[in-house]
């Protein structure tokens, strides 16, 4: 008995090592997380009710998990981001941590002065001109964030002036990232 329990821990020691092999072999290479990073980006802004007043973000684990992130005004859009994604190659699992935002007439309120403030300035209506327009507006319980990317320093600074004149807006966060910064 004891050397059958002996024979059997030494046969799980020996399998540990190609266990472990088998796992490292699982990692997907730099450019397969490239491939994938660059399918989820086309995959999500070509979801079809993806817009100003949603951000959406992810992240590309080498084991080939994608968690997605963000906000979005719809659980559809949520369900639908998550699909899509699950159906890209090397797509091992996907972690929807994406939030929903709540319902509110005064968020929505709050939403469309914002954008008119924004996309309505001389300085930034440049941006309105694409089809999803960079500069997202998030609005949770009167709370305004902007995402996105713009050209220069001074039109980052000019979205944060233009949101924090809209009447009803309790703060006003600037995540705008600066191209080539």
């Amino acid at each position: 008995m004891k050397t059958t329990v002996l024979a059997l821990v030494m046969a799980l020691a020996a399998l540990s090592p190609v266990v472990l092999a088998q796992s490292d072999r699982s990692q997907l290479s730099q450019h397969g997380v490239e491939r994938i990073i660059k399918e989820v980006h086309h995959e999500l802004v070509m979801l079809p009710y993806y817009g100003v007043f949603d951000n959406l973000a992810y992240k590309v684990d080498p084991n080939g998990t994608v968690t997605l992130l963000g906000q979005v005004t719809t659980p559809t859009l949520k369900s639908d981001a998550g699909n899509v994604v699950k159906k890209i190659e090397g797509v091992e699992k996907v972690d929807n941590q994406i939030e929903v935002l709540p319902t509110s007439p005064n968020d929505d309120q709050i939403r469309r002065a914002t954008y008119r403030a924004i996309y309505g300035n001389d300085v930034l209506s440049q941006y309105a001109l694409r089809a999803v327009p960079p500069i997202h507006i998030i609005v949770n319980k009167g709370q305004v964030t902007l995402e996105g990317v713009v050209s220069r320093a001074m039109d980052k600074q000019v979205a944060e002036m233009q949101a924090k004149s809209v009447p009803g807006a309790f703060s006003v966060t600037n995540n705008l990232k600066v191209e080539n910064d």
